[in-house]
């Protein structure tokens, strides 16, 4: 376990011998004599067994961009000279880090689904109407949207298991009091804090993922971080079912504090620190509160056996690495900064739009297939089962896809594509390489819709909405997974953030939809209504043509906006230190006077 976890190449020299090798070896094929005038530092330390992080073209973080260009994955990835891999984090490594973020992203929607069986009983044991349930679902989707604007920052800030360890105390604490409680107020104030609890882990899932895996093999590893929602989506009405039918519904609640704390003692011993202000690309050691628990044990093992030299090399990097990042409570309006970017506020809109229907969908599943099919709590929960397996085939087909039409992209442009060390996003078609993924996804997606809804205007055969709600599955899903990778490829300075601004707008459409979807269907019809839903989808696509066309020339002007204020606050730091080194010499002339 200790080899897949350890989080930092640096930790042990013998937890990862040979990697670290791999990584110089390069550079020292050519000179194996130790004796070489020629031979660097980093080199000699490799050929010695020890060796140095190693943290772009000087070999030390003090030269390191600012704060924000330390949070921006491609100026991170960039280098003058020799450059070095984006993460240290070998494939094995990056599978298991995705797979435990993929199973922190499952809280979040298995704790809305595994709800839906119980709202029946719980009306009727709280002794209030199934209007006033009905509010703590809306008010447990308008905190998903705003609790990952604060976790969003404080992962991008202070790194990714800080972010994880509070949001899950506060979903344990909130399930707890939920198992206990016998009133609606306690109902509605502990759904909203259970909400807060576990919706930031989407956010931080992705922001992970854009810690380890670079732009080329970012698709298949942001599909199976969004698989874990989707598995939520199936699991959580046959579990809340079967729970609430056999066991009552404080059942539920009970279960999710059990699965909650097996997870969190798993995350505490194995989980690394992967955000890149932190520990860079996994190569400098984290510092107390980033650190998992092997990475404590190896920390340890490795100041015993090290030489002194690589320790305070080890140290110096962690300080200047720690001088660059500045703690302050975070700021949820950040998310708002990005919304109003071109680029990004086009994709985040649209993104909202697909997911609205995706809700849409799925939350008047249970009326409508009560009301056609006569079914109770627990067969409709297993209806979901169609629509949840063809989100997770999408989750893992759409990030395939992804990485198969990057590469396609980058060798009709000419760009090597380097899935260790990444490529410069300056001047790569990203908005191509996704685009062009979902427009089968969307517009297959688009008829299903329809003929979703004009099918259950006729009362059909069960079969025949099943196989529908597959497609739409794939479809609407995947459309979802690509433009929420794209996302991430368009703002990377802080991905958490980023996806944060995601889950605000689209949590906030997503309730208004899901908060008239019934009595859309009601005036409307059903055929009439998924139609006007399709058709909202298809009039507002060109979005995504636009964003091809114009999204590089607004990237590139965010990039040079960036780098503009960049230097500017550089120059007014310079300012301030001649200006206290100026005061400081006087104050010293003044005392040798006296």
């Amino acid at each position: 376990m200790a080899s897949i976890v350890s989080g930092s190449s640096t930790l042990s020299s013998r937890a990862f011998p040979n990697k670290a090798k791999t990584h110089h070896h390069a550079f020292v094929k050519d000179r194996l004599s130790l004796n070489d005038p020629n031979l660097s530092q980093d080199e000699k330390a490799v050929e010695t067994g020890h060796p140095r992080p190693f943290v772009g073209g000087n070999d030390s973080p003090e030269n390191l961009p600012a704060q924000h260009d330390v949070d921006d994955l491609e100026a991170a990835a960039r280098v003058t000279t020799r450059q070095p891999p984006f993460s240290v984090f070998s494939k094995r490594q990056k599978q298991y880090i995705v797979f435990l973020t993929a199973w922190a992203s499952l809280f979040s929607t298995i704790s809305a689904n595994i709800y839906f069986p119980a709202l029946n009983t719980l009306a009727i044991d709280l002794k209030v109407s199934n209007e006033l349930i009905n509010l703590t679902l809306t008010s447990y989707m308008i905190f998903q949207g705003l609790a990952p604007t604060i976790y969003g920052d404080l992962a991008d800030m202070a790194g990714r298991r800080p972010a994880y360890i509070i949001g899950f105390i506060v979903y344990i604490g909130a399930n707890l009091g939920l198992a206990l409680q016998n009133s609606y107020a306690a109902l509605f104030i502990l759904r909203c804090l259970q909400s807060s609890g576990s919706s930031g882990t989407i956010a931080m899932g992705n922001g992970v993922v854009a810690d380890i895996a670079s732009s080329s093999e970012r698709g298949i590893y942001m599909g199976i971080v969004i698989s874990g929602p989707m598995l939520g989506m199936i699991i959580g009405p046959i579990v809340g079912g079967i729970l609430a039918q056999f066991l009552g519904w404080r059942s539920i609640f009970w279960f999710l504090v059990i699965m909650a704390g097996v997870y969190i003692i798993l995350f505490l011993v194995t989980f690394p620190e992967t955000g890149r202000n932190i520990v860079w690309n996994g190569s400098i050691p984290p510092q107390g509160w980033n650190m998992s628990l092997l990475n404590y044990l190896a920390s340890r093992k490795s100041k015993e056996n090290d030489s002194l030299e690589r320790t305070a090399s080890q140290e110096r990097d962690r300080a200047a690495l720690a001088n660059q990042r500045k703690l302050r409570w975070p700021n949820p309006l950040k998310t708002i900064h990005i919304v109003l970017e071109k680029d990004v506020g086009m994709v985040l809109f649209y993104n909202s739009i697909i997911y609205t229907a995706f809700y849409d969908i799925t939350s008047s599943l249970p009326s409508l297939f009560k009301e056609i099919y006569g079914f109770n709590d627990l067969q409709i929960g297993l209806v979901f089962i169609p629509f949840g397996v063809g989100c997770m085939v999408a989750a893992v087909g759409s990030g395939k896809l992804m990485d198969f039409n990057y590469k396609r992209v980058a060798k009709a442009a000419g760009i090597a594509v380097d899935k260790k060390r990444g490529e410069s996003m300056r001047h790569f078609p990203i908005e191509k390489a996704r685009i062009q993924v979902i427009l089968p996804f969307l517009y297959t997606g688009i008829v299903a819709v329809l003929c979703y809804g004009w099918a259950l205007e006729k009362n059909p055969p069960l079969a025949v909405p099943l196989i529908l709600q597959f497609v739409m599955g794939i479809c609407l899903n995947g459309s979802f997974s690509v433009l929420s990778t794209l996302l991430i490829d368009l703002y990377p300075m802080s991905p958490a953030t980023a996806t944060a601004a995601n889950n605000l707008v689209r949590c906030f459409m997503g309730a208004a939809g899901t908060a008239v979807i019934i009595q859309m269907i009601n005036g409307m019809g059903r055929g009439w209504c998924f139609t006007f839903i399709a058709a909202v989808c298809f009039l507002t696509s060109p979005l995504l043509f636009a964003e091809l066309k114009w999204g590089p020339k607004w990237r590139e002007e965010r990039r040079i906006r960036i780098e503009k204020h960049d230097e500017e606050k550089k120059a007014a730091q310079v300012t301030i230190d001649a200006s206290d080194h100026s005061k400081d010499k006087v104050n010293s002339i003044d005392r040798n006077g006296e």
